[in-house]
């Protein structure tokens, strides 16, 4: 048995920027012990399965330790394979996941737009140590939803972290976000999420569900341009709407090939 896969980098115009995924078209569903093995093996942040057509599918995401429940660079890549390689003329598509009826609109021709749950955080007052010695630098505020969120006086101080990851693992939250102000975006952050596998995350659209109602509260503004700061980088172009965000962004293909399957032992 063979299942189609593309490597894609995600929120980025440029191969080796942004974050990869591994998507993952299937006919029937592997079992989930294969999925997982898959991710493991693909060693990327994550791994997308899908199966639908006609503009609705099921979707799942796997990073190399574990199931999750939302991830927006893997939905952006799934999408891409959708539009560009299985509809190419479809400008709308939906996916069925494990938080709710999630969409994607084709905003250009290569400008994509999620539609996701919000997230806001609430302010958490007395932040567990791990996280403030994980970090190794006090922010200035500390909020949590799925994850914490540190906000951060500058740029220049969320640039600079390098973060105790064995102490990250520690908490009792998916990861950490890390934000401040840009130099030359509205908002830039990090996502670091070691108890998943993935130390630092390079683009993180998930989070962005947090990060959106914050900045946009904060700065008062309707239409929010995002950096993700890690060694690849990506961008991000976002807007608040009301208990939803909207998380646009472009991807590029890496490479397109197949997994073997030794018989259909791996098939539901």
């Amino acid at each position: 048995m063979k299942i189609p896969l593309f490597q894609i980098d995600a929120f980025t115009e440029k191969v080796f920027r942004g974050n990869p995924a591994c998507v993952c078209p299937v006919d029937k569903w592997p079992k989930d012990l294969l999925m997982q093995s898959m991710a493991l093996e693909n060693n990327v942040p994550e791994t997308a399965f899908f199966s639908g057509g006609a503009g609705k599918y099921k979707l799942r995401w796997f990073t190399p330790l574990q199931e999750v429940d939302l991830c927006g660079h893997a939905t952006l890549a799934s999408a891409w394979v959708i539009f560009n390689v299985m509809e190419k003329k479809r400008d709308h598509i939906s996916f069925d996941t494990k938080s709710g009826l999630l969409h994607v609109t084709r905003a250009d021709k290569d400008l994509m737009a999620m539609d996701f749950p919000a997230r806001p955080a609430e302010r958490v007052l007395d932040p567990p140590p791990e996280l403030l010695d994980g970090l190794g630098m006090l922010p200035r505020e500390v909020w949590a939803s799925r994850d914490y969120m540190c906000v951060y006086e500058n740029e220049g101080q969320v640039r600079a972290l390098r973060p105790d990851m064995a102490l990250l693992t520690k908490l009792d939250k998916l990861g950490v976000i890390v934000t401040s102000r840009g130099q030359t975006a509205d908002f830039v952050s990090r996502f670091f999420a070691p108890k998943a596998g993935i130390p630092e995350d390079p683009v993180t659209g998930s989070s962005h569900c947090t990060l959106i109602p914050y900045w946009a509260e904060r700065l008062g503004k309707q239409e929010l341009h995002a950096l993700q700061i890690s060694r690849r980088g990506g961008e991000l172009f976002c807007m608040p709407r009301g208990d939803r965000v909207a998380i646009a962004g472009r991807c590029v293909l890496y490479l397109k090939g197949a997994v073997e399957v030794p018989g259909t032992a791996g098939v539901k």
